[in-house]
Parts: C-alpha cells; structure tokens; sequence
C-alpha cells in the first residue's frame, strides 16, 4: 500500500510479544514508552500520534471512544485510532495485519476503527 498506516502503541498495548510479532512483520510502531510517554493522560497520546502522524493502537476503549466523540464534536483533528479488545496475541496480529492491509494512513484520519470488526 502507497499510504500504510504508522501505528502509535499506547502504554495500554505495550506488550512486548505484540510488539515483537508486527516488527518481525515490518510494521511501523512506535510505542508510548520509545516516544517518552509512558504514564501521561491519554489526550496527549491521542495529540502526540497526530502530530506524528500515527494511528493510535490501544486496549483502552472506553477513554478513546469518549476522546474520538470530543474531538469530532469540537472539530478537532486525530490521526485515527484502533480499538482492540486483550487477548491472544496471534489473534490480535491477524486482524491487525488484515485492517493494515485494507486501510490507508489516509483511511483512518479522524477514524475510529474496532480490532473486532476485522475477523
């Protein structure tokens, strides 16, 4: 794909065996604890993916499900974000792999996309 999506790892997703299996996968990650922000509110993961142009990847639902609802409402801009439910990490990577491969970074500015609709 000409626009692959760049994803943003929140402290929520930072599993090591997640990381590992999309790297070894040629994903582009970047986690919260390689960007310095590990422990900081979840508004400034969501602004600093966007100003990098990343898609936020996170277990958290319900913080980023309200914080995409407010950005939308006060026309504010994010890079998009990716929901995803814990589980098994093979599992986590297919679905993923299967949406990376159907989106653009384009696809999913101001998007909020669940891992569960990927089966």
């Amino acid at each position: 794909m000409a626009d692959p999506i760049k994803l943003y790892l929140d402290e929520d997703a930072l599993d090591r065996d997640l990381v590992k299996a999309l790297r070894s996968r040629n994903v582009d990650i970047l986690t919260a604890q390689e960007a310095g922000l590990k422990t900081v509110p979840d508004e400034e993961h969501l602004n600093y993916a966007t100003s990098v142009g990343r898609t936020v990847f996170t277990f958290n639902r319900g913080d980023f499900v309200q914080l995409h609802t407010e950005y939308l409402s006060k026309g504010q801009n994010h890079a998009g974000i990716i929901v995803s439910n814990q589980g098994s990490v093979g599992v986590i990577i297919r679905r993923l792999l299967k949406l990376l491969d159907a989106c653009s970074n384009t696809d999913m500015q101001n998007w909020l996309e669940f891992l569960s609709n990927w089966r």
